[in-house]
């Protein structure tokens, strides 16, 4: 979960998608739009998901906060980042971020 926000925050697109399964892998990520990764929260890991808040500076200087709930699966040793979902109770309106997006 870290490394992944890592390479988003470094712009390795590659590693995000190597790390991502391929049954819900997306053709490519555009890693270069100017957000900014100012801070990732892991509030809960337990077996196969992880749930965090990252926290972004979008490219119109807009502060987000962006909440998942995220599962992995263990493919040959590796984990892979499955999908994620808003968490339980999360806020979704605009002001508190998306659900969606960097695991």
């Amino acid at each position: 979960m870290r490394s992944r926000y890592a390479a988003y925050a470094l712009g390795h697109a590659a590693y995000v998608l190597d790390t991502w399964h391929p049954d819900t892998r997306p053709a490519s990520v555009d890693l270069r739009d100017g957000t900014r990764y100012l801070g990732l929260r892991v509030r809960r890991a337990a077996g196969d998901r992880v749930e965090f808040a990252a926290q972004l500076r979008l490219p119109d200087g807009e502060r987000y906060t962006l909440r998942e709930d995220s599962v992995f699966v263990q493919v040959d040793g590796r984990w892979l980042y499955l999908d994620g979902r808003a968490p339980a109770g999360a806020d979704t309106s605009a002001d508190a971020g998306a659900d969606t997006g960097p695991a």
